[in-house]
């Protein structure tokens, strides 16, 4: 299994017979380097979107008519990228959908979730959420955009993630000290990975705090577009 940070809250995670772009960010993002765009989309069989906003979606439509490959979100902004002539799969939070030989569950998270990126205000896009992926004998939590909440424990309970990509820059989600935290409360990581932090001034801009906060647990920050191998 392989994990590469595309910067911000961008993933691409080649699991089992998969390759997932999570919250794919690449027009406008500061941090990403754009001469590597091919290589981070790469053989991508799949898009997974957290929520509507436009550092986590703005660039699915096109990316998905790009490649020729779905786009897997919450059902209402699943049916409005449908009917941009976009193929997707809606679900919906404690649903499951599997993806060849990967089982993604959509999971609570606490945030908003509007399309924001139209050029017609804000449109309303379902709810927020977060995943759990498993496939090759581990599971990933990513937490999409959220602050701590209780709902952490019963996640935990059903799904027992190994890894977490737990969003930490503060402002807009949960920063480093309430990432700690959550880790600590609620999960039994083995491997924590920080993202969105870094992109902005407004955000934090290192996740020393995290790793200082989590002995124990291997805290991961990769540079933008460093695959990490597990």
């Amino acid at each position: 299994m392989k994990i590469t940070w595309l910067g911000h809250s961008g993933f691409r995670i080649q699991i089992g017979d998969q390759v997932l772009l999570v919250d794919p960010w690449f027009t406008g993002n500061p941090v990403f380097p754009a001469d590597r765009r091919a290589e981070a989309i790469a053989g991508a069989t799949h898009i997974l979107l957290t929520h509507g906003h436009g550092d986590h979606a703005g660039d699915a439509q096109g990316l998905a008519t790009e490649l020729g490959i779905p786009v897997c979100a919450i059902h209402e902004l699943a049916s409005w990228l449908g009917a941009e002539g976009v193929e997707a799969i809606g679900f919906g939070k404690g649903g499951t959908i599997s993806l060849g030989d990967v089982q993604v569950t959509m999971v609570n998270a606490v945030h908003s979730a509007s399309i924001d990126f139209t050029g017609k205000g804000l449109l309303p896009a379902g709810s927020e959420a977060g995943f759990m992926i498993s496939g090759e004998g581990h599971t990933i939590y990513v937490t999409g955009d959220t602050d701590v909440m209780a709902d952490m424990a019963v996640m935990a309970d059903l799904h027992a993630p190994d890894i977490g990509i737990l969003c930490c820059g503060g402002h807009y989600t949960m920063d480093m000290a309430r990432a700690a935290y959550a880790a600590k409360k609620f999960f039994d990581f083995k491997t924590v990975i920080p993202c969105h932090y870094r992109t902005f001034p407004l955000l934090a801009q290192s996740a020393q705090p995290l790793v200082d906060a989590l002995p124990g647990v291997d805290v991961k920050t990769p540079e933008v577009m460093e695959t990490l191998d597990f």
